[in-house]
């Protein structure tokens, strides 16, 4: 709070304090109980807690059921996010490569013969 704020501040104190002199014992004495009834059902929050949107709508700012309302959500998420990854790594391609190595090296042929580029022209006429 800075000089100005906190000067405003009292200010505002003064006056309520000057119209609460004016007041009657009685409705001193009624809005003293009512502050004592507000005091005592006011809790102190915890330091570290979850705030939801909308929690001012709940009783006493719990919401039971919005983390059953999120997990599908995010478990959605965490499995997308996960086969992303998987993807991504290529480790889908390795077993791809595995095959076609082993298959490369027990041919009758040679690797050299794959590399030819009349091959592919010489395995088509001998296909037909």
């Amino acid at each position: 709070m800075n000089a100005q704020e906190h000067e405003i501040a009292q200010k505002i104190a003064r006056v309520l304090n000057a119209s609460t002199r004016d007041m009657g014992g009685d409705t001193l004495a009624k809005l003293a109980s009512a502050r004592e009834k507000a005091l005592a059902g006011y809790r102190v929050a915890p330091g570290w807690k979850l705030a939801w949107a909308g929690a001012g709508n709940s009783q006493n700012g719990e919401r039971p059921a919005a983390g059953l309302r999120y997990a599908l959500p995010i478990a959605l998420l965490i499995i997308g996010l996960t086969g992303i990854g998987y993807w991504q790594s290529g480790s889908w391609q390795s077993n791809e490569l595995a095959d076609l190595d082993v298959r490369l090296l027990t041919d009758d042929l040679p690797i050299d013969a794959y590399l030819d580029k009349g091959f592919d022209s010489w395995l088509k006429r001998q296909s037909r």
